[in-house]
């Protein structure tokens, strides 16, 4: 199933990947080289961190190159494409996923693809990964031959009751109750105010995640993290997907809003500052009630088409009332339901030199 290339553009996290790409060409030409500068310098120049969290070594500020989003469009309306090959189009994807953030402005890079003057030279980009054959699956729902759990070494494990659903959905939304009250009697209601708290949108953590398995290459969750901290080493294990599952699948921004709309859920006062700073509105936000959602479906999964579209976006839910997707790395999926685990097939993942992930040598035996 192709994916659409006006999904790739719909959303901050696909127009990053199309941006990654952009800069990841390995087409040996001059043109390519200035290309991947001009764009390091422009996002510089964007960036909210200019000059103080985000610095460029080496110049002086008032000695480095300028660059104008009109000139990195000219630039990459001119210079050669290359289709890209299956590692290269995952690691620029890898690259759009890890640089989300929904706690602070958008960085220079996001800035810089948003600008309109790089719409045409972007499309142009996201055809190209359209067209490609290793992106056919990011529009594909639930993988049910093969699901996979990763863990990353010195990450918590969660806590005993990972694998029972409801009563890990029922104390979260006890304590969502709680957070909403105490945020709306301290936090002060000016979205502009400097304060920060709870910015994700995805069910618990301590429920069970899980993602495919890619060819050659692992879990898709060892390459697709948001806000990853650099990990070497991960442990994997495949679950046991119950039998007549029912999952719900996110596949576009819409199947988002329609779960808000079905289960909703309002945290306008422990989300509306970090919101307001991803997005620039202001106004009542929505996530889905996922104890409510437990009750009609075993899991949710979240597919990478749907992932580019709808991430960080303020989406309308209806009258004043808006939803972001936060915090959900793509083609995963929360399981609300008891899981088990399929045993014997634990794996140990080493993340090498060469910035791929490949089995312990023991486990290759």
């Amino acid at each position: 199933m192709a994916v659409d290339p006006a999904v790739l553009l719909a959303g901050p996290r696909g127009r990053r990947l199309c941006l990654e790409l952009a800069r990841a060409q390995h087409v040996d030409t001059h043109e390519a080289g200035q290309l991947r500068e001009a764009i390091m310098y422009a996002a510089y120049d964007l960036d909210p961190g200019r000059g103080t969290s985000r610095v460029i070594f080496g110049f002086g500020v008032d000695r480095a190159p300028t660059h104008s989003p009109d000139d990195i469009a000219r630039m990459l309306a001119a210079v050669p494409l290359a289709e890209p090959d299956e590692r290269t189009l995952l690691h620029a994807l890898g690259a759009a996923v890890d640089t989300a953030r929904y706690w602070q402005e958008p960085d220079g890079e996001d800035v810089l693809a948003a600008a309109p003057e790089l719409h045409l030279p972007l499309a142009r980009v996201g055809n190209l990964i359209a067209d490609s054959p290793h992106a056919a699956w990011w529009s594909t729902p639930l993988e049910r031959s093969a699901q996979w759990v990763v863990h990353f070494a010195g990450t918590p494990t969660g806590d005993a009751a990972a694998t029972r659903g409801a009563e890990t959905l029922a104390r979260w939304r006890a304590a969502q109750a709680e957070e909403e009250a105490v945020a709306e009697r301290d936090r002060p209601a000016d979205p502009r105010a400097a304060w920060s708290g709870t910015w994700w949108s995805k069910p618990p953590s301590s429920l069970t995640r899980t993602t495919r398995p890619l060819s050659g290459g692992g879990p898709a969750g060892l390459w697709l993290v948001e806000d990853s901290l650099g990990w070497e080493r991960a442990s994997a294990h495949q679950i046991r997907i119950p039998h007549g599952a029912r999952v719900y699948e996110i596949d576009s921004p819409e199947a988002w809003v329609d779960l808000c709309r079905r289960y909703p859920l309002e945290v306008t006062a422990s989300r509306r500052h970090d919101w307001y700073r991803v997005t620039a509105r202001g106004g009542r936000w929505l996530i889905p009630d996922w104890a409510q959602v437990g009750r009609d479906f075993d899991g949710v999964h979240l597919t990478v088409a749907g992932y580019l579209a709808a991430a960080g976006r303020a989406l309308p839910v209806e009258d004043d009332l808006m939803t972001v997707l936060a915090g959900w790395d793509p083609d995963q999926t929360y399981w609300l339901t008891e899981i088990e685990r399929s045993n014997p097939t634990d794996q140990t993942w080493l993340y090498s030199h060469d910035e791929s992930w490949t089995l312990a040598d023991a486990e290759r035996m």
